[in-house]
């Protein structure tokens, strides 16, 4: 499912470095993540991620989410910014170069193919990965069938 990489990763990565005060901001982050699974309005789902990202702005994970749903909902330049922002807070996630990767197409940018080679490479390297990503894949074309820049990533991606 979507940005389970992600999901994975944030909790024990904040658990690690914040104190109690976070749990509060983790379950808002599970929260929208199950708003955003139970098909609910991507407007407000983005709007209860952008509201985590006012609250702790180096939340990846958010970033990352916030991104997908921007490209979702046809707001490319918003999407660009929040990929954007989630890669430079997390080079490793393939989700957030995924992102980044469709974002860059959306908005007619260069820089496609690095993040797609990068991807590759960890697909590779662990193959949870590249399954993760197929499923990321799939829920992007069951929520906007015929998405022309998921066509592309997902053809260069070998999916």
């Amino acid at each position: 499912m979507l940005l389970k990489l992600v999901v994975a990763v944030a909790p024990s990565q904040f658990r690690k470095n914040m104190t109690d005060d976070i749990n509060p901001i983790e379950s808002d982050f599970n929260s929208a993540l199950s708003s955003y699974q139970d098909g609910q309005d991507l407007i407000k789902v983005a709007q209860d991620f952008q509201k985590i990202i006012q609250q702790i702005p180096n939340h990846f994970a958010a970033w990352t989410c916030l991104s997908w749903l921007q490209l979702l909902l046809k707001n490319n330049e918003e999407a660009l910014a929040a990929a954007r922002q989630a890669v430079r807070l997390n080079q490793q996630d393939p989700q957030a170069r995924m992102n980044l990767s469709l974002a860059l197409l959306a908005t007619n940018n260069k820089g496609v193919r690095e993040h797609i080679e990068l991807i590759k490479k960890m697909a590779m390297m662990m193959p949870d990965v590249k399954t993760e990503l197929k499923e990321s894949v799939k829920d992007g074309f069951d929520r906007y069938p015929n998405w022309p820049e998921l066509i592309k990533i997902n053809k260069w991606l070998g999916f």
